[in-house]
């Protein structure tokens, strides 16, 4: 079934929550289809006078903001057997290649990788807790932690639901074409990453 089409069976406070955990469940560092979800829930709320974008937008980044806050405690705390531990569990978004190819963003741009990092696909799952393995100082994290998920996902929020109101007459297309768009972002992205941590690879096991 269409994202959208089941969103529109749920209650609007399920919809938030929804929203909420989802993306920060990904800043936290699981790999789930966030920006999806809140591409789906802005364009459901331009058509529903019943969600509210503001109390959707503040979800979203209440969510990304605290997931990636936990995200960067666990990896403070767990280190490098964090990083470990995450490439058994999750080989293909943890890779030494892909960690090797955030340790060098996180070197070479600091807190703008966290920052710019959230609108990348790959790269959201990994800000926080590769942030705090690199003991990044907190108030740096901090203040690109806030800031990247304002304008992330209040920004999201804000552009998808306006769109969708000047669009009001062919939204139905609009919500496949905005769908598919995120996923092609997401999965351009995400190639672009895994093209990179093969190049890193090689390097990563010679040391």
């Amino acid at each position: 079934m269409h994202v959208q089409e089941w969103l529109e069976t749920v209650p609007a406070v399920a919809v938030y929550a929804l929203v909420g955990v989802v993306i920060g469940l990904e800043s936290l560092g699981i790999p789930l289809p966030g920006e999806i979800i809140l591409v789906s829930s802005a364009l459901l709320a331009s058509q529903h006078g019943d969600i509210d974008p503001v109390v959707l937008g503040a979800c979203a980044t209440a969510g990304a903001i605290i997931g990636d806050s936990i995200g960067y405690a666990i990896g403070r705390k767990g280190g490098r057997p964090l990083l470990a531990w995450l490439g058994k569990k999750f080989p293909r978004h943890f890779s030494e290649g892909h960690i090797a190819t955030a340790e060098r963003s996180f070197e070479k741009w600091g807190m703008w990788a966290v920052f710019f990092g959230r609108f990348v696909a790959l790269l959201r799952i990994f800000a926080g807790p590769l942030a705090g393995v690199l003991r990044m100082p907190y108030w740096k994290f901090a203040i690109a932690n806030v800031l990247g998920g304002i304008l992330w996902a209040g920004g999201t929020t804000a552009v998808i639901y306006y769109v969708g109101i000047v669009a009001e007459s062919w939204l139905k297309r609009f919500s496949w074409l905005g769908l598919v768009a995120a996923v092609l972002v997401g999965v351009t992205s995400m190639l672009v990453l895994k093209r990179k941590a093969k190049k890193a690879a090689p390097a990563v096991a010679a040391e």
